[in-house]
């Protein structure tokens, strides 16, 4: 009792201490252990009792709440990143009776008018959000007195949520190991910092999390919070176009009349406006300046500076002078806070995405904090692609740097590229089809045959694209004031369009059954199909070529598989890309006046063209690895074991190379074979006869498969595995209910075809064997195609960045 009551009379005696806080303007005279922080919020740091408190004084001021990650845990799979942004909300202050509450209002519903009851009528309609309550511990004259620690030390970015999602383990907060990390809690005239170290507890499950923290029990991250003063009232928000290629915010304004749509939609963009708006060349009043991390080394540190100031060359095409600035982060800056742009370098376990964020006004869509986060080891993917495709170790060689090169000019594409995000920009998958018109592309190296030699000089661009001059156009440029904005915005896209640009974005791009002739990932050139044949001459020459002389002297055999596979999967995109075009479809994001097409089918002609060119990844002879490559990869050395992006094998510690030619088969046959291409192609064929159909489609596919034979045993051998993962499809597809009921009717003719090719097969010894095999296979999926369970072959490598997609 006499504890408790001592423990009682030091809480009390602690809280009347405080009364100082509000008397003292110079923090000179604090009690002990106090240290005080002026900002745009004030708030003191007790190091006593490692306690936050806050002072308030302009109760319901809307201003900007931000929650980070400072430090991360390492993982692509996981996705908890260093400097990874979590949600930008507009909050406010409001005082009920002994608390103080931070509410987060509805942006989504609006009533822009002058009419104060049509306001409050909207405002009352739809719920807000109380973030937290925080019990008043002293006032003084509007002024008051809040213990902020339990709203800063908690998960609010969703740590723990994340590793449950991801199966890695169940974890809770351990404030008994937490505690604020008082070198990032700062205070600016227009914004707060909080940085809080968080030690989560758990069993783990996962090896996700197990391969990154030292003890999988106890994950301890940083977790940052921002207070941010929101801008003025004199940006002027830019509307949004679907064909301007720029991300949209939108909400809905019920004091819209009745003939318009309820709907607003606008651009996100910083604010840049000229010195001299007359001129036609001019400063900005203050120019977007971005900063690169620290910690990033050279010569990649270079690169990224030099592929973030592009974006300068699309400013410059508008009238500004230095109006896209890039610079090394000042040094003792945090790189979270608000008042810089970020490029930031981040390390993690595996190779990973990198993606660009941004911090924005909830209200109107101004961008108020780019923010980029690059994966440090992204830069290896293009290293070992052109150790691939050139062998540059020979007689003891050193000489690697056209593969350096090669990789550097990819990170100053990537700079770009993430950058590009952050000024609001989407993706643009289609950019790859006219000349590689933007860096919102996902870029494959381009490489050129020169006298049989494979030439990488022109892998990549080394500027910005005639698109992004578009998307800058559309989202920077300003106007006289006696100009209309929106028909000067029109004209700056039917003038784009006119000029033969194109732009499509992620969903007409990442679906497997995409009908998009024009919207790929990783692919090159105005025509698909001649370049997935080009890329298949410079793979068959590399493989070829490929020997000892792939890998430096004394590396172990084990590294020259790994090598290898890029250049076995080289074919890969341009593969799904030519795909694409096989029932395929040329659209825009058409409206009503513009220029565009609106939607046509792809040719017969072309279809037929592309679908040739297709089947050569199903032809042994361009997939099959040489009997005298085999050799060079022996079981995996003492240290250097597989991993998600080597081959994966049947045999054991035994290299595969029947696994191999499955792995590249079932690729090309799942996009051939999809359902809903499938099924395009009979609507599209019973509205012109001259289209391919599904029947003769099958038919060539049967045609550079089952009916083929090889006297090597070998190549028969790998014959025999494509014809399974034939079968495999097509069973697959047959068994589909949800797709045109004609693909099945079509699907089941043709089996029962391939089951006459078959028999007729004159076949002795194993052949025979397999194909009364086959031929049962068919009659047992006939009998009962419910029961077909799919196959899967192993797991293709990893060939884009691993995880999410940005």
């Amino acid at each position: 009792m006499k504890n408790k009551l001592l423990f009682l009379l030091f809480i009390t005696i602690s809280f009347n201490g405080f009364s100082q806080f509000f008397t003292e303007k110079t923090g000179k005279n604090l009690q002990k252990g106090i240290s005080k922080y002026e900002g745009y919020f004030t708030f003191y740091y007790d190091d006593i009792s490692d306690k936050i408190f806050l002072q308030i004084e302009n109760l319901d001021a809307d201003f900007l709440y931000v929650n980070s990650l400072s430090e991360g845990i390492g993982s692509n799979d996981i996705g908890l990143d260093r400097g990874q942004l979590g949600d930008g909300v507009v909050v406010h202050f409001k005082k009920a009776g002994n608390k103080i509450l931070l509410i987060q209002p509805n942006q989504d519903y609006r009533a822009i008018t002058k009419n104060s009851e049509e306001i409050k009528s909207v405002k009352e309609a739809f719920a807000k959000s109380v973030l937290h309550g925080f019990v008043i511990k002293q006032e003084k004259k509007g002024m008051y007195l809040v213990d902020a620690t339990d709203f800063f030390m908690r998960d609010a970015h969703g740590v723990a949520s994340k590793l449950a999602r991801n199966n890695q383990g169940n974890y809770s907060l351990d404030k008994s190991k937490s505690a604020f990390n008082i070198e990032r809690t700062k205070a600016f005239p227009k914004n707060v910092e909080f940085d809080i170290m968080l030690t989560f507890k758990g069993s783990p499950k996962g090896y996700n999390i197990r391969s990154v923290t030292p003890n999988a029990s106890l994950v301890t991250v940083h977790q940052h919070h921002s207070f941010v003063e929101l801008p003025d009232n004199k940006y002027k928000p830019r509307k949004f176009d679907t064909r301007s290629g720029s991300y949209g915010m939108s909400y809905l304004d019920y004091a819209t009349p009745v003939n318009e749509s309820i709907t607003k939609r606008f651009i996100y963009r910083h604010r840049l406006e000229k010195k001299n708006p007359n001129e036609a060349i001019s400063e900005a009043k203050e120019p977007i300046i971005y900063y690169l991390d620290r910690g990033t080394p050279e010569p990649i540190r270079s690169a990224l500076l030099d592929g973030g100031r592009w974006w300068n060359q699309a400013f410059e095409a508008i009238g500004y002078k230095d109006a896209f600035q890039m610079k090394l982060l000042p040094e003792g800056a945090d790189p979270l806070d608000i008042r810089y742009n970020m490029v930031q370098w981040v390390h993690r376990s595996t190779r990973g995405w990198s993606y660009g964020g941004s911090i924005s006004d909830p209200r109107t869509g101004e961008i108020i904090k780019g923010h980029v986060s690059l994966g440090s080891l992204r830069i290896r993917q293009d290293f070992l692609i052109a150790q691939a495709l050139q062998a540059p170790y020979k007689n003891n060689a050193t000489d690697d740097d056209f593969a350096l090169q090669m990789a550097l000019a990819r990170i100053r594409q990537l700079s770009a590229h993430e950058i590009g995000h952050t000024l609001g920009f989407a993706h643009n998958f289609a950019a790859s089809t006219v000349n590689r018109s933007s860096v919102m592309d996902y870029p494959h190296p381009k490489f050129t045959l020169k006298d049989d030699k494979i030439d990488f000089s022109d892998a990549y661009d080394t500027k910005i694209g005639a698109w992004d001059k578009v998307i800058v156009a559309y989202s920077y440029q300003e106007f006289k004031d006696a100009e209309n904005e929106d028909e000067q915005l029109n004209k700056i896209l039917i003038n784009a369009y006119e000029s033969g640009l194109k732009y499509l974005s992620d969903a007409d791009a990442r679906s497997q059954g995409s009908a998009s002739i024009s919207a790929h990932l990783w692919d090159n050139g105005n025509n698909i199909y001649d370049e997935l044949n080009n890329l298949l001459k410079i793979r068959k020459i590399a493989i070829d070529n490929f020997s000892t002389d792939n890998i430096k002297s004394n590396e172990p055999y084990s590294v020259l598989e790994d090598v290898f596979v890029p250049l076995y999967f080289l074919h890969r995109f341009q593969t799904e890309a030519a795909v694409k075009i096989i029932g395929g479809l040329e659209y825009s994001y058409a409206v009503k006046g513009g220029n565009q097409t609106v939607v046509k089918r792809v040719s017969g002609a072309i279809e037929r063209k592309a679908l040739e060119a297709v089947l050569k990844t199903i032809n042994v002879d361009e997939i099959a690895i040489p009997k005298e490559k085999l050799a060079l990869f022996p079981p995996r050395a003492f240290g250097y074991g597989r991993t998600r992006e080597s081959f994966k094998s049947e045999l054991g510690v035994e290299f595969d190379a029947f696994s191999a030619v499955e792995t590249a088969s079932e690729m090309t046959l799942g996009l051939l074979l999809n359902s809903q291409r499938a099924s395009r192609l009979i609507a599209h064929k019973s509205l012109d006869k001259t289209q391919l159909g599904l029947e003769e489609l099958i038919d060539e596919l049967i045609l550079k498969s089952i009916r083929k034979s090889y006297k090597d045993s070998y190549y028969q051998e790998l014959q025999n595995v494509i014809n399974n993962q034939v079968l495999q499809q097509l069973f697959d597809l047959a068994s589909n209910q949800n797709q045109y009921k004609q693909v099945n009717a079509i699907v089941f003719f043709k089996l029962d075809e391939i089951k006459s090719i078959i028999q007729n097969k004159k076949s002795k010894g194993t052949q025979k064997i397999y194909n009364i095999t086959m031929l049962k296979k068919i009659e047992d999926f006939i009998k009962n195609p419910t029961s077909f369970k799919k196959t899967e072959a192993l797991k293709i490598p990893d060939g884009s960045p691993i995880g999410n997609d940005y």
